[in-house]
């Protein structure tokens, strides 16, 4: 696994200090589990806005609208 160097605020030190009581095996658990977090966290927020800006556009286009009942014409409820 590679290394990364970066610098944190005292007090975001003093919160990875204990690691230990929060079930971690070291830091740099903690640290991935926090980064994997965000990651997860980032990526359904823009899931989320994609699927908003493409709900935006399929209401402002009847065409694709029509196109998408046709579509469905005849399937299973």
């Amino acid at each position: 696994m590679q290394q990364a160097k970066f610098s944190l605020s005292e007090p975001l030190l003093d919160f990875l200090s204990h690691y230990r009581q929060y079930g971690f095996k070291d830091k740099s658990a903690m640290v991935q589990a926090a980064l994997l977090h965000l990651q997860r966290d980032i990526e359904h927020r823009q899931l989320r806005e994609s699927a908003a800006l493409y709900a935006e556009l399929y209401a402002e286009d009847d065409d694709l609208r029509r196109l998408t009942d046709s579509a469905i014409d005849g399937w299973p409820e």
